[in-house]
């Protein structure tokens, strides 16, 4: 069944005096998305960013296993803020950045701290629990901040075609647009076109644990 993501902005619990969020999706995806992710980062030298990073388990997960990149969290709410930096004290890696407060419904948003050009853009569980503008802006600052060899990797529940792939994603669904309607489970050939519009191409899907999938678009 599709992971059920609370309110944007308000996933994760509280789990340490300084500041950490635990989220419980984290233990169950991190893993299979990383072994997706490795594909392509293994080897590869340059800087990752980490949109919507929510609690900031992931990044740091990730720049554990790539230790030549260097990754950059971001986010937009406070507390997500507050929890990816005392995960980044606390993991004393030295490969991540700074946390990024960006706002992707801006589609000139940029890195205040960190690179122009990036190697890569991780977005998990958070086009569908957001406005469409929020999808409108990753793809904008994707396809001008992407590097020429640059992927965007798209994680989440998706629709094929106005159908969902699994009943359990059409409830889903449901619940998300009865709490916002502006929210919901994105169509792939939607976020194509968006793509298609800055210079992108879907370049691989990638099916994931919990009827979830990896989009990875490519420069055309």
């Amino acid at each position: 069944m599709a992971e059920y993501v609370v309110e944007f902005g308000k996933d994760g619990r509280p789990v340490e005096a300084d500041g950490r969020l635990d989220a419980a999706p984290f233990h169950r995806n991190h893993e299979p998305i990383w072994a997706v992710l490795q594909r392509f980062l293994a080897g590869q030298s340059g800087d990752v960013l980490e949109a919507g990073s929510g609690t900031g388990q992931h990044v740091v997960h990730f720049a554990r296993h790539a230790p030549d990149i260097v990754w950059w969290p971001s986010d937009l709410h406070p507390a997500h803020l507050r929890s990816i930096e005392a995960w980044r004290a606390h993991s004393a890696l030295a490969n991540i950045g700074a946390p990024q407060r960006i706002d992707l419904s801006d589609p000139a948003w940029s890195l205040d701290d960190g690179p122009d050009r990036l190697l890569a853009i991780f977005c998990a569980n958070v086009i569908h629990i957001a406005p469409w503008p929020v999808a409108e802006g990753l793809f904008a600052g994707a396809g001008r901040h992407l590097r020429a060899d640059g992927r965007l990797f798209l994680y989440g529940p998706f629709k094929r075609d106005g159908k969902h792939t699994a009943l359990s994603n059409a409830i889903f669904d449901t619940s998300l647009r009865d709490r916002d309607p502006e929210w919901g489970v994105r169509d792939i050939a939607d976020l194509e076109r968006l793509a298609g519009s800055v210079g992108l191409k879907l370049a691989g899907t990638f099916e994931m644990p919990a009827n979830n999938m990896i989009l990875m678009f490519a420069r055309v």
